[in-house]
């Protein structure tokens, strides 16, 4: 696939036991859990159009391409069976019902690492999911945010968004803004349910000539800091799994 090499590191040495918080502070059941590897998993949140159908146009399955990215990633750097992820539509969680199938009944236990990545209108709800979690007591170790959108009154109407601007909770954020010079309809739709312009929060900020669609290509971007989001994530990972 086209774009920078991924950061492949030495595999990862001895594994330790660690162990885990067993429940959640909302969750006052009795559980028995045994004690043993790290957990990580991943969700990979897509846009209106994305994973279903929006409106007539999709499923375009944007976020799906990061996602084959850090699967590949994950297979080079001997982690693929420690990293399971999901691809969701952005409106996949937004009911108690929805929330509990689509996100909570996949991370085992609240010592998990969760890492949420979320493109366009998935961005937006994406980073609503990180302070919900952190709320109910689980680790939202990262939230990347590629291009988010959600700010248009407009598109409140049409789609199953959070109404409020979101406050993230991640112990880190890299956070997106596609601003390509030449623009295509992606661009057009990003602009009609308006980018979330944010001005402070991210450990990691960047604003790329890519188009709104190309979430790939904006995860591969070498930003400021002189690493792309696939570097930065990838290496979060491997820092996890060896603490």
């Amino acid at each position: 696939m086209a774009g920078e090499n991924a950061t492949v590191e030495t595999p990862l040495a001895k594994r330790e036991v660690k162990t885990h918080t067993l429940t959640c502070k909302t969750d006052q059941s009795v559980k028995q859990v045994s004690v043993g590897l790290r957990d990580l998993v991943i969700f990979f949140i897509g846009g209106a159009g994305d994973q279903e159908s929006y409106y007539l146009t999709g499923p375009n399955n944007n976020i799906g391409y990061v996602r084959d990215i850090a699967i590949a990633d994950a297979k080079k750097l001997n982690v693929f069976n420690r990293c399971p992820s999901w691809a969701l539509s952005y409106n996949a969680f937004i009911s108690d019902e929805d929330l509990e199938k689509n996100v909570i009944s996949r991370i085992p236990n609240c010592s998990t690492a969760v890492y949420i990545v979320g493109h366009s209108l998935g961005g937006w709800n994406g980073a609503h999911l990180s302070s919900i979690l952190t709320d109910r007591g689980f680790k939202v170790k990262m939230l990347m945010t590629l291009d988010p959108v959600g700010e248009g009154k407009v598109v409140y109407g049409i789609s199953n968004i959070y109404r409020r601007e979101p406050k993230p909770k991640a112990e880190y954020w890299v956070n997106i803004r596609a601003a390509a010079v030449n623009w295509n309809f992606s661009d057009l739709v990003a602009d009609f349910g308006e980018q979330w312009e944010v001005t402070q929060g991210p450990n990691v900020m960047g604003r790329v000539d890519i188009n709104h669609a190309d979430a790939n290509l904006m995860f591969m971007q070498v930003l400021p800091t002189g690493k792309s989001a696939r570097q930065i994530f990838n290496e979060s990972i491997l820092s996890y799994f060896r603490e």
